[in-house]
């Protein structure tokens, strides 16, 4: 069964950092992009990183670019995202899943509230 986990999140005050994980339980999680998505009150989820199945490439939305780097690591299944510099806007639940995703494999999510 294809589970996502996500852990790390938090409170933190503008301009600190986080680092976000996702344990991924699949087969061959090697094969696999994935990404890390967010959503926050009032707004559509939307993509923030992704990264290829080899780790090799890895894209990130304009308003995270230059801040946040996604790495993963094939041998623990294991999904990281490093979250430096961050806003008030960076407010949202975090979640990861496959890239495209796929419904019916969202976690529970873990929420990310930058406030002073």
């Amino acid at each position: 069964q294809v589970q996502f986990v996500e852990s790390g999140g938090g409170l933190v005050q503008p301009g600190g950092s986080l680092r976000l994980s996702c344990a991924v339980s699949v087969f061959s999680f090697r094969l696999y992009a994935t990404g890390w998505y967010r959503q926050a009150p009032g707004k559509q989820r939307e993509l923030v990183a992704d990264i290829t199945s080899s780790g090799g490439s890895t894209n990130y939305a304009d308003s995270v670019k230059g801040r946040f780097t996604i790495s993963r690591d094939n041998a623990k299944n294991t999904m990281y995202l490093q979250m430096n510099s961050l806003k008030a806007e960076d407010t949202a639940v975090y979640y990861c899943n496959f890239k495209p995703p796929r419904s019916g494999y969202w976690g529970q999510g873990t929420q990310v509230t930058v406030s002073s």
